[in-house]
């Protein structure tokens, strides 16, 4: 099939590339304009547009879609790469920009999203992290037919993926990504012989995954443990989670952390045990284990490296 592919992050170059060795024809690559990265802010390109690059694609870049928009020369120029594309379908994953009508209509087919979870549960931004937090048993990729809603548009495909006790934000992204590839080759195969079964998402169920905050990142010692862990798995690595802890003027990063019966009960935030196996901190319900940290301006370290250069914190 002819497939135009709209996408930015990792997530998205692993389905494009999935697609490709399908033996798909991809005249058109969309991703977001190239944005500042590392220290030097240089501009850099979006995985996906490396990608298509690589493989000798054209790839447009345009800041908006909409033609009566703050960037209608953006869009025309989009609109007329998409009609010479003459796509049978386009395939969207983790775009990041909103698709008007004139886009979900143009491909004859339609435009099918790869969407990280199992709808219609968590719809939105950030599905991955959220399904960790709410400690969810498992999630999965929904190949959807979208339309003008958030992630409303009738199911074509559901696959689904177990969450481990330890799986973080960032290891689920990478098993999702392998699994979201997976399934837009099978959709687009199904798509092809004219055997996709479009389905209507239940009306029960429906949950949405706000954008990840900076301001969500802290710690907040008077919520139980187990949720805290979770927050853990679910903020890495981004936006990472903080606490404050006695001695610090800072917040550290805690970037590996378990949920531990308490024996006693403890104002939360007390230091209950710090030793190499990890650094215990009361909450409201369990102690919070802290086994992994970053020092401001540092890297990634073992808590007992940590408490090795932190004489300020000892154990009760």
């Amino acid at each position: 099939m002819r497939v135009v592919f709209a996408g930015t992050p990792e997530f998205a170059r692993i389905a494009l590339d999935a697609i490709l060795a399908a033996g798909h024809e991809v005249p058109l690559v969309l991703t977001q304009p190239d944005r500042p990265s590392g220290r030097g802010l240089k501009l850099t390109p979006s995985p996906v547009k490396q990608a298509a690059l690589q493989a000798g694609i054209p790839v447009q870049q345009p800041r908006s879609l909409r033609l009566d928009g703050k960037y209608p020369e953006d869009a025309q120029a989009a609109r007329a790469a998409l009609l010479e594309a003459r796509p049978d379908v386009m395939v969207v994953a983790a775009y990041g920009l909103i698709l008007p009508q004139w886009t979900l209509t143009l491909p004859p087919a339609g435009c099918l999203n790869i969407h990280a979870s199992l709808l219609p549960r968590w719809r939105g931004a950030a599905p991955i992290q959220r399904a960790i937090e709410a400690g969810d048993a498992e999630t999965g990729i929904t190949i959807m037919q979208m339309d003008e809603g958030l992630d409303t548009g009738d199911m074509l495909l559901v696959k689904s993926l177990p969450i481990s006790a330890t799986h973080t934000a960032a290891q689920l992204h990478d098993a999702l990504a392998e699994l979201g590839g997976q399934c837009i080759v099978e959709a687009l195969h199904a798509l092809s012989q004219q055997s996709l079964a479009p389905a209507p998402q239940p009306e029960a169920g429906v949950c949405y995954a706000a954008k990840l905050n900076k301001a969500e990142a802290a710690l907040d010692l008077a919520q139980p443990a187990v949720v805290l862990a979770r927050r853990v798995r679910a903020f890495d690595p981004v936006p990472g989670a903080t606490l404050q802890l006695p001695g610090w003027e800072a917040p550290i990063k805690v970037w590996a952390a378990q949920a531990m019966p308490a024996v006693n009960a403890l104002e939360p935030g007390t230091i209950v045990a710090a030793s190499e196996a990890g650094l215990d901190v009361a909450t409201s319900d369990g102690v919070l284990r802290i086994l992994q940290v970053q020092k401001p301006g540092g890297k990634r370290q073992d808590i007992g490296a940590f408490l090795r250069g932190s004489p300020q914190i000892v154990s009760p």
